[in-house]
């Protein structure tokens, strides 16, 4: 994984750096059977070189087991990269749900663009 985690098997869990902690993670909650996975800003805390080898991991493991997963992000690339569905929500509120050939059909600047009228709405 370009991690060194093949180096810290010795290592306790809390003494590796925060990708190393959410690579372990993703691994051990994919060891038993499941079929949904729930992400919750699972790369916000890291540098960026180490938050694109979280989401690569996260892709290749989501697609090799076959999982449903949902994401939450507020990184728009991975919500515009990753994935079949895409939801954005205000509020407790859907304001935007775009699937398929529409999600694949969307850009940043479109989500961006939706989620800026929100954050005037809100005085932001």
């Amino acid at each position: 994984m370009g991690l060194g985690l093949e180096d810290k098997m010795h290592v306790k869990l809390g003494a590796l750096s925060g990708g190393q902690r959410q690579a372990a993670s993703l691994i051990m909650s994919t060891l038993t059977p499941i079929e949904f996975l729930i992400l919750d800003e699972h790369t916000a805390a890291l540098d960026p070189k180490t938050a694109e080898i979280i989401m690569e991991l996260t892709h290749k493991v989501v697609e090799e087991k076959k999982l449903t997963a949902m994401m939450v992000t507020h990184n728009l690339r991975y919500a515009v990269e990753y994935g079949t569905r895409l939801i954005m929500m205000d509020k407790g509120g859907i304001v935007m749900d775009k699937a398929d050939e529409e999600k694949k059909n969307t850009d940043i600047d479109g989500i961006l663009d939706v989620f800026t009228s929100i954050s005037i709405e809100c005085g932001n």
